[in-house]
């Protein structure tokens, strides 16, 4: 068993829990409202300029998330990498990652199209299934 990290405060550690969960929203939040419009909606607001302002703010979130994350992670390593939720959410990340690579080689803010909302519904579930999977890391 792998050993971690102990933080030298008692309130270190759900510090790092707020940090993240504000990371997370800040990243769920604005990648639900780019999602609303690729679907249309809103359709006054000129799809460039939001989406340069939402990536931002899910880059922030998201560096957030990764951050506080890695260091949750360093003070039990073992546990974790044991936990099948902690395992599977690793993959959706992953997953999320290469989805969101997709949608953006192949430039689907320009296109808007059929398989642009796909990948970004498949977006949106892919992040509730690993905050889901983050809460569920206690109880595994």
């Amino acid at each position: 068993m792998v050993s971690g990290i102990s933080l030298p405060w008692p309130w270190a550690y759900p510090a790092l829990e707020v940090i993240h969960l504000i990371g997370v929203a800040l990243l769920l939040g604005n990648l639900v409202l780019l999602e609303l419009r690729v679907f249309g909606r809103g359709a006054a607001l000129p799809v460039s300029e939001l989406a340069r302002l939402s990536l931002m703010l899910v880059a922030i979130g998201f560096s957030m998330a990764a951050v506080s994350g890695t260091f949750m992670f360093a003070t039990q390593p073992g546990d974790l990498l044991a936990n099948r939720a902690f395992t599977l959410k690793m993959l959706l990340l992953f997953v999320a990652g290469s989805n969101a690579a997709m949608f953006h080689a192949r430039q689907s803010f320009e296109k808007m199209d059929l398989t642009a909302r796909m990948l970004m519904l498949v977006s949106s579930v892919i992040w509730v299934a690993i905050i889901a999977l983050g809460r569920w890391i206690a109880y595994v």
